[in-house]
């Protein structure tokens, strides 16, 4: 299995080639719906695309951890972390 990055510029490209927008225009746009997502996760609200999935943000509390390489028992800190749920429709494709 073979692991590959998308980047920026491919995903404006391939707005470019379906949607026919000049390309600066299409980078705009891809800047604007990244810029949204993350704008709605800083504020701690979810963030969801149909037929996509859902992003949200999840709180995770004070807890004891461990290092396994000592073993040494160490305290995490709170913080959130971003969770990605899948839409129904898309775990049906990829399960094609």
């Amino acid at each position: 299995m073979s692991e590959k990055t998308v980047t920026r510029t491919e995903l404006s490209k391939a707005i470019h080639n379906e949607v026919g927008l000049p390309r600066s225009d299409c980078a705009e746009l891809l800047d604007d719906v990244l810029k949204m997502i993350s704008a709605s996760l800083v504020n701690g609200e979810p963030f969801k695309v149909t037929s996509f999935g859902s992003f949200t943000v999840r709180h995770k509390g004070k807890r004891l951890g461990r290092n396994p390489k000592t073993g040494e028992e160490v305290m995490i800190s709170p913080r959130r972390v971003i969770v990605f749920r899948p839409s129904l429709k898309l775990r049906q494709r990829v399960n094609r």
